[in-house]
C-alpha cells in the first residue's frame, strides 16, 4: 500500500468550504500483499436515516420480521436494548447523488455522522454487530439503502461501539441506522 498525506494550515472560515481527505491511499501492484485480519474492512454499510428507527417498531404486531423472529428466537432476538450500539463517523467522500436526497444531505464530506446499531439490524454470524460498522483508523464504504446512488467513504472516529449513543451526534440530521 502507497500512502501519502498532507495537514491543514488553516481551517475553513466564514463559510468556506472543508479540507478535502488529508490522506490517500493505493494499492502496490505486488505479489505478497497482505490484507488486513479483520473482515469487516470489506463490509460495506447499508444506511437509512435515523429518522426510521421507530418506524420499525410501530408494525411490529403485522411486520414479517417479527414474524421470523417469533420462528426463530435464537437467530432473531427479540428487542435487546443491551446490544445497541451507535458509532461514529467522519466522512470522507460523498457520492454527489446524497446532495439531492433530502434524507441523506448529511453525508456530506468532513461531516461527522453518528450509526446507531439496533437489534434488528444486528447478525449473529458477525459475532452480535452490525454489517459495515467499520474499523477503526481505517477507511471503510458505506451505501444508502433508500438512495443507492448515494455512496461513498468514511473513517471511523472511535476505538469501541458506543452503547450510550450520545444524544448531540445520535439526534437529529446527522443520525442513520444500520440496515
Amino acid at each position: 500500500m502507497m500512502s501519502r498525506s498532507r495537514s491543514i494550515k488553516m481551517q475553513p472560515q466564514n463559510g468556506g468550504r472543508h479540507c478535502p481527505s488529508l490522506q490517500q491511499r493505493r494499492g502496490c501492484h505486488v505479489s505478497d500483499c497482505h490484507h488486513h485480519q479483520d473482515a469487516a474492512i470489506r463490509e460495506i454499510a447499508m444506511l437509512l436515516p435515523g429518522s426510521l428507527s421507530h418506524i420499525r417498531r410501530a408494525n411490529d404486531t403485522s411486520d414479517i420480521r417479527r414474524n421470523l423472529r417469533l420462528k426463530d428466537p435464537e437467530e432473531h432476538p427479540e428487542h435487546d436494548p443491551e446490544r445497541e450500539y451507535c458509532v461514529e463517523f467522519e466522512i470522507l467522500k460523498a457520492s454527489k447523488a446524497c446532495r439531492k436526497e433530502t434524507n441523506f444531505k448529511a453525508l456530506k464530506e468532513g461531516e461527522r455522522i453518528c450509526v446507531k446499531c439496533e437489534s434488528e439490524a444486528l447478525r449473529k454470524n458477525l459475532g452480535w454487530r452490525c454489517q459495515g460498522h467499520g474499523v477503526e483508523g481505517r477507511t471503510t464504504r458505506w451505501s444508502a439503502l433508500s438512495a443507492p446512488h448515494c455512496h461513498g467513504k468514511w473513517l471511523r472516529a472511535q476505538a469501541e461501539a458506543d452503547h450510550e449513543c450520545l444524544a448531540k451526534t445520535c439526534q437529529g440530521d446527522n443520525a442513520f441506522i444500520f440496515v
